[in-house]
């Protein structure tokens, strides 16, 4: 952009007119989205980010790229929103490879009525949350759908990281006698999205567990340069990621439910519907596997990081037989861990 001033945008809604390329999109995209992305690639308003390769090549030995849509109800929830959860989750997408996050873009598919003041407060906690994890906003894209035929808000990210050399995380390096680590509490973003929705009125402080995790992932690094596989355990939660391991590796693995660290407060959401929290969804946990010679540094590192203070180790990889997830219980027997056949809680992400 030039230095001649900032459009600003003078709408209390959305309408039809803001997505249409005219004036009125120039004023929400120069008042709102320029206006808090603020950063020199940006602001030319091209129609693409450029970066130099030779300095991206000197912080590490490969390009890692990821792409997420967001489409949670409600947008708003306790302990952030669907600004919040499009950066972190694609910065954490990134992280689990090992790779240091860079660059985002940020697409954003706005229902015509939306209210400007709530578009505002949502892009302002995406550049917060953005400058938290050290990553920047460089390009993005703006639609408006018709009254009805959107939810107020999707929003698509898109993330570019580097791995540095030596690093190679891949669920189809587990093998037999590695342990399985989560870096905290399970299922709280699940619960807290279910309660938020006011179905429930349960009276229960519930809140997103919703953080970066690629700090915590280079502690980890750190310690251990050798660790096997790392996934965020998202959709599907800790159940999902683990059955993944399972397969990509052809292995088995078991995992021991009295080790599962579960709030008070989700375990009762559990209870009530009949739900397991392995299935529940999070936005700031981890599943790490890692040599099992290595395995009490890794958790000593992990439990010294801010995002990794309640870690432990839930499990452990078996020869086999090959594809099984099992689950030790606390009267000694052990249960079958599938992956889920359908959606548990949709829209929660």
């Amino acid at each position: 952009m030039t230095n001649r001033p900032r459009r600003t945008l003078k709408a209390d809604t959305i309408t039809m007119a803001h997505g249409s390329g005219c004036k009125a999109m120039r004023d929400l995209i120069e008042d709102l989205f320029v206006g808090a992305f603020d950063n020199p690639d940006l602001n030319p308003l091209e129609d693409q980010a450029r970066f130099d390769l030779a300095a991206l090549s000197a912080q590490g030995g490969q390009l890692a790229f990821t792409t997420d849509s967001y489409v949670v109800d409600p947008l708003f929830f306790p302990g952030g929103n669907i600004g919040t959860l499009a950066v972190n989750g694609t910065v954490n997408d990134l992280a689990v490879s090992g790779a240091i996050p860079k660059y985002l873009s940020c697409g954003m598919i706005i229902e015509e009525g939306m209210a400007v003041s709530e578009l505002r407060q949502i892009v302002q906690s995406m550049r917060q949350t953005a400058d938290a994890a050290g990553v920047t906003i460089v390009t993005g894209d703006t639609k408006v759908v018709p009254k009805g035929k959107g939810d107020k808000l999707f929003i698509n990210t898109s993330g570019i990281g580097v791995i540095k050399a030596g690093v190679n995380i891949s669920a189809q390096r587990c093998r037999p006698g590695d342990k399985v680590i989560v870096n905290g509490f399970i299922g709280d973003h699940g619960a807290a999205i279910l309660n938020a929705r006011g179905d429930l009125a349960l009276d229960v402080e519930l809140k997103t567990d919703c953080q970066p995790l690629h700090s915590l992932v280079q502690a980890m690094l750190e310690v251990c340069p050798d660790i096997h596989a790392i996934r965020d355990a998202s959709r599907g939660g800790v159940a999902t990621v683990v059955n993944e391991f399972a397969e990509s590796s052809a292995l088995s693995i078991r995992l021991l439910e009295e080790a599962l660290p579960v709030r008070d407060e989700v375990r009762g959401v559990c209870e009530i519907l009949g739900l397991d929290a392995l299935y529940f969804a999070n936005e700031g946990k981890l599943v790490a596997v890692v040599p099992g010679e290595q395995a009490e540094a890794v958790l000593a590192a992990m439990q010294a990081h801010p995002a990794g203070r309640g870690s432990a180790i839930i499990g452990e990889v078996l020869a086999g037989p090959a594809g099984r997830v099992l689950v030790q219980t606390g009267f000694g027997g052990e249960r079958i861990l599938d992956m889920l056949v359908g959606e548990q809680l949709p829209r929660i992400c």
